[in-house]
């Protein structure tokens, strides 16, 4: 073998396993969008949730990983009124049924990103609650419900990795009734937590994957 060839033997060997691992860590494409869900994901939703669903403020809620199944009740009940929010009644406004199901779809794909936990006391008191609730005040296990990861179901929404503060505001409309198009339930348990275990529950939540 003369030389140039050597070296181009040499430079494709050492470079097989460099894509081979390339390809390995690229994330999955996900489903495919159409131009019309596409363009609501990149001119409404990444504007506060991100496009993965990472949403960086607190303030928004993060999608990735979420049910898709239960997003596509909120953003139907935002939509049509059901669940009051002035900025999500604006963005979801004329949306089709196809599209709601493509974002759903779409954000449920992205994979959640690492967290990483807080207060190590409070999340103790936080995962007493969630695992076995607090017989002396009828509060219900957290984990009835949401599973024992925090992942919820097709009908109840995954609390794992989700912003502290985030939960805490949904707790706290739940309790006044705020929360308006699923608030039964929750309005019964959350009425009965301290403001110590709403923090506490949401600081846990916040450490899961």
């Amino acid at each position: 073998m003369n030389m140039p060839s050597l070296v181009l033997a040499s430079l494709l060997f050492c470079a097989g396993p460099v894509f081979a691992q390339a390809k390995v860590a690229a994330k999955p494409a996900g489903p495919q969008l159409s131009a019309a869900a596409l363009e609501v994901i990149e001119s409404r939703c990444a504007l506060c949730h991100g496009k993965e669903g990472e949403s960086a403020s607190a303030v928004y809620p993060r999608l990735a990983a979420q049910h898709p199944d239960y997003m596509v009740k909120q953003l139907k009940d935002f939509r049509d009124g059901r669940r009051k929010s002035d900025a999500m009644n604006e963005m979801t406004k004329g949306l089709t049924d196809e599209v709601i199901v493509e974002l759903a779809g779409w954000f449920s794909s992205r994979a959640p990103a690492a967290r990483r936990g807080g207060d190590p006391d409070l999340a103790a008191v936080g995962r007493y609650i969630y695992a076995k609730g607090n017989p002396y005040s009828g509060v219900a296990a957290c984990a009835s419900c949401h599973g024992d990861k925090g992942h919820g179901t097709h009908l109840l929404p995954r609390l794992a990795g989700q912003h502290p503060a985030y939960i805490e505001t949904q707790l706290k409309e739940f309790v006044k009734r705020e929360r308006n198009n699923d608030n039964a339930v929750m309005h019964s348990i959350a009425s009965k937590l301290t403001e110590l275990e709403v923090h506490a529950v949401a600081v846990f939540l916040g450490g899961l994957q």
